[in-house]
């Protein structure tokens, strides 16, 4: 499910480190979106929804550098770091600005992009984002990834288990406190651009639906909530064709359906999306 028909594998220095990117980007002036993957894995999860996104947009998965592919660097990358390899990755490829797509952790490290190179930032995706105090302590964040574990395709395993082995607890442990360590909600909140919140409704690591509203109401101007009723947490491998949709829709400007429930082109039965606001 992560082998991809439309993205070549790329090497390329972003922000003085080497980076791995599967790239899509035939048409330069096509729109540009960037994938950033979660905590303590890599960018192939991303592949499912972002192959097809590479019909209409530049398209660009990376491995943050120490995740995947990439090598780690000596010291271990803040949330900041991060977002500023981001923004290494858009001058390497020659993109000046791109809407990006997190999930997981990688909706903190999009609200560290925004504040820090806002000019770049086109719109937001964020998809189950994670890492605040309902995820914390570790051991809490750790049975909530098991459990999470068992509402995922059995096909996500492959792709999951040998990035944590890969990444290793040393390395779990440093993360983790680098994102308990970022104010990701109060770069959050800052946030003026556009911007899609893709839910799970059967995500163990989601904060509880009165927190979701609270977030919500302070970003009410700007801010998009899609929620999939059967989805848990990984939702950019678990339902690539819903989420792809709806971010298709979110780049163009276009107004989002309140249910995707038949393909477009080939009118299979999709996720529901149980709510829109």
């Amino acid at each position: 499910m992560t082998q991809s028909l439309r993205l070549a594998d790329r090497w390329v220095i972003a922000d003085g480190a080497p980076v791995f990117v599967r790239v899509a980007d035939s048409d330069e002036s096509a729109p540009a979106v960037v994938h950033i993957h979660g905590f303590a894995i890599s960018g192939r999860y991303m592949v499912p929804t972002a192959d097809l996104l590479a019909d209409e947009f530049r398209t660009f998965v990376p491995d943050l550098p120490g995740f995947g592919r990439s090598p780690r660097p000596r010291t271990a990358p803040s949330i900041p770091d991060l977002a500023d390899s981001v923004a290494g990755l858009l001058d390497a490829v020659g993109v000046e600005s791109a809407t990006v797509v997190g999930n997981s952790l990688g909706c903190a490290v999009v609200s560290a992009f925004a504040e820090r190179h806002p000019e770049r930032l086109d719109r937001a995706v964020l998809v189950s984002p994670a890492g605040g105090v309902h995820s914390q302590p570790l051991l809490r964040a750790i049975g909530q990834l098991t459990v999470d574990a068992t509402r995922e395709p059995p096909s996500m395993a492959r792709v999951a288990v040998p990035d944590y082995m890969s990444f290793g607890l040393v390395g779990s442990l440093r993360l983790f406190v680098a994102m308990t360590r970022f104010p990701a909600l109060e770069a959050l909140l800052h946030m003026s651009v556009p911007t899609l919140a893709v839910l799970g409704a059967r995500d163990p690591l989601l904060p509880t639906p009165a927190r979701v509203r609270q977030v919500q109401r302070q970003m009410a101007d700007h801010m998009t909530v899609a929620v999939l009723r059967d989805a848990a947490h990984a939702i950019n491998f678990s339902h690539p064709r819903e989420l792809s949709g709806l971010i298709r829709d979110f780049v163009n400007g276009a107004p989002m359906l309140a249910s995707y429930g038949e393909d477009r082109d080939r009118g299979d039965e999709l996720s529901p999306i149980v709510q829109m606001t």
